[in-house]
């Protein structure tokens, strides 16, 4: 809990009375490795705080070498199908954990009695959907503009131990390369 306050308490005071209500919403669930908690066509409940752990964004495929991954998510940010949250519509894509991760997740529901019951509810939601439209928008203004070469560089000088986590074929997916591609990438690097 005291990671989410941390993250929190950077843009905002939040009162005892707020903070014990928002926490008392909260739910830590601890994911194993390489498990997809939300699958297609599955309506996304939950916002969730990345205490710790790798969560990778992506569309399957029925060839899982053609799986399209489009985003990862870290330590110290929220993640979910954040679309399919706010229409309570099923999700076009799935998540999955890279590695052992712990959450803080909130409800739909939940968050929003939040919103109604606290002064600080709408300050998180307008944080959480600003970092997750900022996410998306740096991504899709990478793969516009920068070379495939530059978006892994920029992969690792933001985040230096994903190569340890993450498999080399979600990096390719992730910048837009084959495989073979990234290789020669990396013997270039």
């Amino acid at each position: 809990m005291e990671q989410i306050k941390a993250y929190l308490d950077k843009v905002a005071k939040i009162s005892q009375k707020d903070w014990d209500f928002f926490t008392s919403k909260l739910q830590r669930n601890v994911i194993p490795k390489k498990t997809i908690f939300l699958k297609i066509n599955e309506v996304e409940n939950y916002i969730s705080f990345i205490e710790s752990g790798v969560v990778r964004l992506f569309i399957p495929k029925e060839n899982p070498d053609k799986e399209i991954t489009f985003g990862f998510s870290f330590q110290n940010q929220f993640i979910s199908a954040y679309d399919s949250f706010l229409m309570q519509k099923p999700s076009l894509y799935q998540l999955e954990t890279l590695t052992e991760t712990s959450l803080l997740s909130i409800t739909y529901a939940d968050l929003q009695e939040v919103y109604q019951q606290t002064q600080i509810g709408n300050l998180i939601g307008r944080l959480t959907a600003e970092r997750l439209f900022l996410i998306k928008s740096k991504r899709e203004q990478n793969l516009l503009n920068l070379s495939a070469e530059e978006r892994y560089m920029n992969l690792f000088k933001e985040r230096p131990e994903l190569i340890k986590v993450i498999p080399l074929k979600y990096i390719s997916s992730y910048i837009g390369v084959t495989a073979q591609a990234l290789s020669r990438i990396r013997k270039r690097v």
